[in-house]
């Protein structure tokens, strides 16, 4: 088996030109009103109960011997929810930990 590296080599190089997106100009940042925040926090960990939530029902219907499931995709689905909630408490503790900070300052 004969492979030309360069020919592989220049064509790797035009995918890759063409998987270039063309550099635009900055976007406008918005300024976000202040319950913004609050309410974004909200979306995250109201996500992050979906995940755990649809999680839960997968492996009940699983269980079941629901025949449209399988276990990788049950095994899925627990695993993103997993990894979501870690990432909230991670997230969590890092607020707690800045929090702690700041009331630590002296004024």
């Amino acid at each position: 088996m004969d492979i030309k590296a360069n020919s592989l080599y220049q064509e790797m190089q035009a995918m890759i030109s063409q998987a270039q997106l063309p550099v635009h100009e900055a976007p406008n940042i918005v300024k976000q009103p202040e319950g913004e925040f609050a309410s974004m926090l909200k979306n995250a960990i109201e996500g992050v109960n979906d995940a755990q939530v649809h999680s839960k029902t997968m492996q009940q219907r699983f269980e079941m011997g629901d025949p449209s499931l399988s276990l990788a995709e049950v095994m899925i689905a627990k695993e993103k929810s997993s990894i979501a909630f870690e990432a909230t408490l991670q997230v969590r503790n890092k607020l707690l930990e800045a929090y702690k900070q700041i009331s630590n300052m002296p004024v």
